[in-house]
C-alpha cells in the first residue's frame, strides 16, 4: 500500500522532481509510478522525470532548477524579474550552452523557450536572484538589455521599448557593465545609438 505522505516527503527532499532511478532506489517501482500517475498525484514532465503536483511543491522554477541547473534565466523572464516588463511571460526564457543535447531541453511542463548561447558568452553577466523562494541563475540588468539589443528584431516592439525605458530609469543599472558586455555580444553600436542618447 502506497503511503502518499511518505512519497510526498520523498519528493520534497528532491525539490518535488524525481527521476525514475531515484524512485526505484526508494523502492517505488513501475506499478507504483503508474498508480501515482493515474491518481493525479504526480505527472510526467519528460522521459524519466516526475513532478509532485500538490500545491506545496508546485513552483515551476523548482522544476526548472532541477532539470536545468546550468541554465540562466534571460530575456522576457529577466525583464519581468527586474520590472522592465509587466506582462507575465507565457514561458520561461532560458539561456543554455549551445553544445548541450537538444533532447535534454524537450519537456512538456513547464513551458520553456531556449536560447542556445556560445560557451564563452553563457556566464557573462550572470547573477543570483530569488523566485518563489528558490535561488536562480539570472542575467543581471545590463546583460539583459544587451540581449534585448541582440534579439531586437525578434522582440515585440512595445516590450522592447518598455525594457529600454525601464533600464534607463533604473537606479540600479550599471552603465560600465553595459558597455563592457556590449563588445563581446556585438551590440556596441546599438548601445550607443539606442541607449547612449538617454544616459
Amino acid at each position: 500500500m502506497l503511503s502518499y505522505d511518505k512519497i510526498k516527503k520523498l519528493f520534497a527532499n528532491h525539490g518535488y522532481v524525481m527521476r525514475t532511478a531515484e524512485l526505484f532506489a526508494s523502492k517505488i517501482y513501475y506499478k507504483d509510478i503508474q498508480k501515482l500517475l493515474a491518481d493525479g498525484v504526480i505527472e510526467k514532465i519528460k522521459r524519466g522525470y516526475y513532478h509532485w503536483i500538490d500545491q506545496s511543491g508546485d513552483s515551476e522554477i523548482t522544476i526548472i532548477n532541477r532539470l536545468f541547473p546550468d541554465a540562466v534565466l534571460c530575456m522576457h523572464s529577466a525583464l519581468f524579474y527586474y520590472g522592465y516588463n509587466d506582462r507575465t511571460p507565457a514561458e520561461w526564457h532560458l539561456a543554455v550552452d549551445k553544445d548541450v543535447s537538444k533532447y535534454r531541453m524537450k519537456i512538456d511542463y513547464p513551458f520553456v523557450k531556449i536560447y542556445f548561447i556560445e560557451s564563452s558568452l553563457l556566464n557573462l553577466g550572470t547573477t543570483r536572484g530569488e523566485i518563489d523562494g528558490s535561488t536562480v541563475r539570472i542575467y543581471d540588468r545590463d546583460r539583459t538589455i544587451c540581449d534585448c539589443l541582440r534579439y531586437m528584431s525578434k522582440m515585440d516592439k512595445e516590450i522592447f521599448n518598455k525594457a529600454i525605458q525601464g533600464y534607463v530609469k533604473d537606479q540600479k543599472k550599471n552603465v560600465p557593465n553595459l558597455i563592457k558586455y556590449a563588445k563581446p555580444l556585438r551590440v556596441q553600436k546599438k548601445v550607443k545609438d539606442l541607449i547612449g542618447v538617454w544616459l
